[in-house]
């Protein structure tokens, strides 16, 4: 080699290690990410840059606002007057001792196009016994339409009945889409996809793989879950369509969770959800009286709103209100999640909940489905046990219910976990709701767990085995990827 080819290399080696650091130093919001990249990138200055170009740059966001770009979102006007935020609670007679909540519903406001709607009712469904059945029933009865969104949606077991009332549903006229995420139609050999396309039901399979590089779609995923009948009923939560949550002949192994029934004008919200995921999927544009009829504006007490979140333009919506509603919290902060993975920030706003005296409970699964999260997350849960937060553990088989109170008045329900996964990278939905009478009953079923469960110390934490430490230690560091 001569010395001007080697003077040449070592140029363009310069020139990508300073490209590679001034991206890290102008683009990542941690600043030890960004320290840590430009330390390998000047250590290894020949393959620092292209590790950091394959493994420091996140893709996923933009990949996914490009998806996206070009759709014409469906947005519905609706029948019932809109709570401005300064104001939502005035004549509401069951919130008149939430008005510190304001503030929530005007920092949602600030993240969500969609308004925040009076008149709806809520209903808490327990488990795949409860949740199931009313889910079948409303298919069963559905006149004109029915969508269905699942993560996962098996084709045995109760996934079965879904398959075999849909159908029955068509063969009575009502149109029916059904949208299954790509890592369920997949890698599940039970997906209900084959199922559902034999039996003639219009079936979308959500951000197939269009590049060669499949991996990448594995962070492109639709987690919502989202069924709408005749444009007027709604469910959502953290329910999938899993024989795993149904199980007649031995209901005590059954995975636990919660599902919630909706009533009011916030259907609407779930339905658009729907019709733009499916728009996006297969083109196919859902309007008219058919997906989006006149909704009633008495159907309870409720103020609720539609929370979309995702990679695309909805980034860190989910993350936002979690924040909110602990830093509004007076009384009490009740956390449910499967999955406890949460980022400096949450952290540090739960500790200051229990700082100034609100009771946050948090609520874990002793067994999970996925071993390595239940090790990230108790890597770090000395970091809340110190500072006052307290840890319930739930017994028996994996409990996977998603949902946080705030003052037994504002309730955030839906399919988002408290892991990166969900707050950056997953395709979400939730509901923020303002209603003491639905907050007392999710309080009751807090309590409930609390009392079935048992309280974890920080003393029982830190005497986990040096090797147990070294483990969940290990794994944590990958917690953005997990």
């Amino acid at each position: 080699m001569s010395v001007w080819t080697g003077l040449f290399l070592s140029a363009i080696t310069i020139a990508a290690a300073l490209l590679a650091s001034g991206h890290a130093i102008i683009y990542k919001r941690d600043p030890r990410s960004a320290a840590l990249w430009v330390i390998v990138i000047w250590m290894l200055p020949a393959a620092g840059p292209v590790l950091y170009l394959l493994l420091g740059i996140n893709r996923v966001r933009r990949r996914a606002a490009a998806l996206r770009a070009d759709m014409v979102r469906h947005r519905t006007v609706p029948d019932v007057t809109p709570f401005p935020s300064d104001l939502a609670f005035e004549g509401n007679p069951l919130l008149l001792d939430a008005t510190h909540l304001i503030p929530v519903a005007r920092l949602v406001s600030q993240i969500v196009e969609r308004p925040l709607l009076p008149g709806n009712k809520i209903e808490p469904l327990v488990n795949g016994s409860q949740a199931y059945p009313s889910m079948l029933a409303a298919i069963e009865s559905a006149r004109e339409s029915v969508c269905l969104a699942s993560y996962i949606f098996s084709g045995d077991g109760i996934g079965t009945a879904f398959i075999e009332a849909l159908a029955q549903a068509m063969q009575r006229g009502v149109a029916v889409r059904v949208l299954i995420d790509d890592m369920d139609a997949r890698f599940s050999r039970s997906s209900a996809l084959k199922r559902l396309r034999c039996n003639g039901v219009p079936v979308g399979v959500f951000n197939p793989a269009l590049l060669p590089a499949r991996l990448k779609v594995v962070h492109l995923r639709n987690h919502r879950k989202i069924l709408v009948v005749d444009g007027a009923v709604g469910f959502t939560g953290g329910l999938n369509i899993d024989s795993r949550y149904w199980k007649p002949e031995d209901p005590k192994a059954a995975f636990s969770d919660l599902h919630f029934r909706l009533l009011g004008p916030v259907v609407a919200h779930l339905a658009e959800v729907f019709a733009d995921d499916w728009q996006f999927t297969t083109g196919e544009r859902l309007r008219g009286k058919k997906w989006f009829p006149p909704l009633p504006s008495h159907e309870g007490s409720a103020l609720a709103r539609g929370i979309e979140a995702g990679p695309d333009h909805t980034f860190d919506r989910v993350r936002w209100p979690f924040i909110g509603g602990l830093n509004a919290a007076q009384r009490s902060a009740r956390v449910l999640t499967p999955y406890f993975v949460p980022d400096a920030g949450l952290i540090s706003a739960l500790n200051a909940a229990a700082m100034r005296g609100v009771e946050v409970d948090i609520f874990l699964p002793e067994q999970s489905d996925l071993p390595h999260l239940h090790w990230a997350a108790f890597a770090q849960l000395w970091q809340v046990l110190e500072h006052g937060c307290h840890v319930w553990i739930s017994p028996g088989p994996f409990d996977h219910s998603k949902l946080m109170v705030v003052d037994g008045a504002w309730t955030l329900l839906g399919s988002a976990n408290w892991d990166t996964r969900s707050l950056r990278l997953n395709f979400e939905f939730n509901v923020e709701c303002y209603d003491t009478e639905l907050g007392k009953q999710l309080e009751t079923l807090a309590y409930a767990k609390r009392v079935a469960g048992r309280e974890l110390t920080l003393a029982e934490v830190n005497a986990r085995s040096l090797p147990i430490k070294l483990r969940d230690g290990l794994v944590r560091l990958f917690a953005p990827y997990l």
